[in-house]
């Protein structure tokens, strides 16, 4: 019968207008870094690359690009040392306050960002820990081991256990399975919490905003120029973080969609392997 459904004309109409609602600004902003004139004159006449090397004359805007990354990484390898056991106990362990422990870790990513950076600035204050791309660092992960927990706990809801049940029954210890066998099967969602991580940690303003010392990372840069006036040469930023963004995306599809075949294929291969009756 849902063959036979009439599809609306609209939904074609709707889906049009969706995407160009979602990503027209975007083309828009690309189109302006190569626009002669700035912001203005739209339709641009005279397209030119001299903002990009404005861009990259910038040393100020390098040097805060440098620190994002930094830290993104920084804070990458934080949740993921603390959200990948944390999703393991969730999933295998059993323990009083488990559910309550369920809430407190997921907390994060429900209270607002100004919470979270006003909250570890005043835990920083009473320290006496001086603000610097360290606490931005330190707030980033653990703003995002929330993030790192949902990811693999997600990955671990689909994970066949028979394997480890198998590894364990051949006389391997618990570690040796963790490493050879469950580490390999949760490749996949590790990979896309560290991307993940990764993004919402250079896109972090709320946070860095109470945390930041001397150094600036790249929004806070933005934003303080943005005080200013739009400038070409932000756009030229935002076009070389929209491309590499792009291509993350793309091989992050290309390795997901290579996995995925390789699992089907070796299920093909189990179920042609089996006797038939």
């Amino acid at each position: 019968m849902s063959a036979d459904r009439p599809r609306s004309r609209w939904l074609p109409i709707h889906a049009v207008a969706v995407f160009a609602f979602l990503y027209l600004p975007i083309a828009v902003l690309i189109l302006y870094s190569f626009n002669r004139q700035g912001v203005g004159g739209f339709p641009p006449h005279h397209l030119t690359l001299d903002w990009y090397r404005i861009l990259f004359a910038d040393d100020a805007i390098w040097d805060s690009v440098l620190n994002s990354v930094e830290v993104a990484f920084a804070a990458m390898a934080i949740a993921l040392a603390f959200g990948i056991p944390a999703a393991l106990a969730l999933d295998r362990a059993q323990f009083p306050g488990k559910a309550l422990f369920r809430r407190l870790v997921l907390l994060p990513l429900i209270l607002p960002g100004i919470i979270t950076g006003l909250s570890l600035l005043m835990l920083f204050n009473l320290a006496g820990k001086r603000l610097s791309l360290l606490t931005i660092v330190l707030g980033h992960g653990t703003a995002l081991i929330s993030v790192a927990t949902t990811e693999v706990f997600a990955g671990l809801q689909k994970l066949d256990r028979a394997q480890e049940e198998a590894s364990l029954d051949l006389g391997a210890t618990y570690w040796q399975t963790f490493w050879r066998i469950t580490v390999p099967n949760l490749k996949l969602p590790i990979i896309g919490a560290a991307l993940l991580i990764f993004t919402l940690s250079m896109d972090e303003i709320a946070v860095s905003f109470f945390l930041i010392g001397r150094e600036n990372t790249l929004p806070l840069e933005i934003w303080a120029r943005l005080r200013r006036g739009i400038t070409p040469e932000i756009n030229a930023i935002s076009t070389i973080i929209f491309v590499f963004s792009l291509i993350a995306i793309v091989l992050w599809y290309r390795l997901r969609v290579r996995a995925e075949g390789g699992t089907e294929i070796g299920a093909e291969l189990l179920e042609t392997s089996e006797p038939h009756p």
